[in-house]
C-alpha cells in the first residue's frame, strides 16, 4: 500500500501495546508505546505515552498530528 499510495513509512505513526505490535512500532516511522506496554516494547519505541486508561491514544495523536 505504501507504494501504491507513495507513502514514505517516515510518515506512518504506530501505536501499541503488546508484543504483537511490535514488528509495526519498528515499521514506522514513529512508533509509539502505550503507557500499560511491556517495559521491553516501551524501550523499542520511539516515544512512550500514557496508558489505555489515561487516554494515551488521544494524546499521542494531538501531539503528533495536530
Amino acid at each position: 500500500m505504501l507504494h501504491k499510495l507513495s507513502i514514505d513509512k517516515s510518515e506512518i505513526i504506530a501505536i501499541g501495546d503488546f508484543y504483537n505490535d511490535l514488528e509495526m512500532i519498528e515499521f514506522a516511522g514513529l512508533g509509539i508505546a502505550m503507557g500499560n506496554a511491556p517495559d521491553d516494547l516501551k524501550d523499542k519505541a520511539n516515544v512512550v505515552t500514557s496508558s489505555n486508561n489515561e487516554d494515551g491514544v488521544f494524546y499521542a495523536l494531538e501531539k503528533y498530528l495536530f
